[in-house]
């Protein structure tokens, strides 16, 4: 499979990445071998270098930072101080440019050297970059290099391996071993989704599962990334428990299991957060839960699909379904709290 992609080049500097269909993913602008400006979709990097209280010499990405790499031939796969503020897919697009420099200028392996080692940020990584190192070991401390910012590198080689992307309708896809990865509408669909996500790639769909089963097909696609179906709309959930509280008893409950699937060191910060709030079913469309400003919500297709088999068979559905949005809660309340400690 050809993907296509150019690699525009201006003064031996790679200065567009463009694929097939002429959408241009990437432009770097340089002043010699010093990047002046990164531009992808839902970011500006400057390269223009200044003094951070958290990350020390760092770049510029709209209202948040990242710490100073070399872009001629990066060797250090950067932190993010506050991630959840680039918009969606961003994070994922710097880190394929610099994969891509790296291929380009040689460098066989790069280590991350930031306070953040996140399960979201080992994801991101797997897309760019091939290891032989396992999410366990990468993620072990992430509460305490959090706690205390972290700057050393971690012991993991992360080789480079960009993937190509290509824009369909209403979002885009990524390539490399064939299609890897979907987003549609901003809901990313992967063959090997993370636990309790319930979009996922089965062989050449898009699709929504809850239980055992596909709740939704929404695209088709050609060995090439192009789309031959969709996307569809999800259909409506017709629930009749949409809108009703998870009882007391059960909130209690799922506190314990979630602790139990969350990262060791966050347990107890994870038990406590999903205590403290409410809980109720909802049509979330392509998520199994989501978290709000009147508390957490849940799939009500979780019931109907995993309710008949039995209130085990649900707590632990309901269970893995809540642990991602904890862990992203709990995560960003520590990361926040040690900024604060530090500013």
């Amino acid at each position: 499979m050809t993907s296509e992609t150019q690699y525009e080049e201006a003064g031996g500097r790679l200065v567009r990445i463009v694929d097939r269909s002429g959408h241009a993913w990437a432009a770097l602008d340089w002043r010699g071998d010093q990047l002046e400006r990164l531009v992808v979709p839902g970011a500006v990097v400057e390269g223009t270098l200044r003094d951070d209280p958290l990350l020390g010499r760092v770049h510029a990405i709209g209202a948040t930072t990242m710490s100073a790499i070399d872009w001629a031939r990066p060797t250090e796969i950067p932190a993010i101080a506050a991630p959840a503020q680039l918009a969606g897919g961003a994070g994922g697009a710097i880190l394929n440019v610099i994969a891509t420099l790296a291929v380009r200028a040689g460098v066989p392996a790069l280590r991350y050297a930031g306070p953040y080692p996140t399960r979201a940020l080992w994801r991101s990584l797997a897309r760019s970059f091939r290891t032989t190192a396992t999410e366990e070991a990468f993620t072990g401390d992430a509460a305490g290099r959090m706690a205390r910012l972290a700057r050393d590198p971690i012991a993991i080689d992360f080789v480079p391996a960009p993937h190509d992307r290509l824009v369909v309708a209403r979002g885009h896809v990524e390539l490399r071993d064939g299609i890897e990865r979907a987003v549609l509408d901003g809901i990313a669909y992967e063959r090997a989704p993370a636990s309790g996500c319930p979009a996922r790639l089965v062989e050449d769909r898009a699709e929504i599962w809850f239980g055992d089963a596909a709740y939704a097909r929404v695209a088709r696609f050609a060995s090439d990334g192009s789309l031959v179906d969709g996307p569809h709309a999800i259909p409506a959930c017709d629930s009749d428990v949409i809108g009703k509280p998870f009882p007391p008893a059960l909130v209690a409950a799922l506190a314990m299991l979630v602790a139990e699937a969350v990262p060791a060191l966050l347990a107890a910060d994870a038990r406590g957060w999903l205590a403290a709030r409410p809980i109720a079913w909802a049509d979330l469309g392509p998520r199994a839960a989501a978290v709000g400003p009147d508390g957490i919500r849940v799939h009500a297709a979780l019931w109907q699909r995993i309710g008949p088999l039995g209130l085990g068979r649900l707590a632990l559905a309901l269970a893995e379904a809540l642990a991602p949005v904890v862990t992203t809660a709990v995560v960003a309340e520590v990361m926040g709290q040690a900024q604060a400690r530090r500013s």
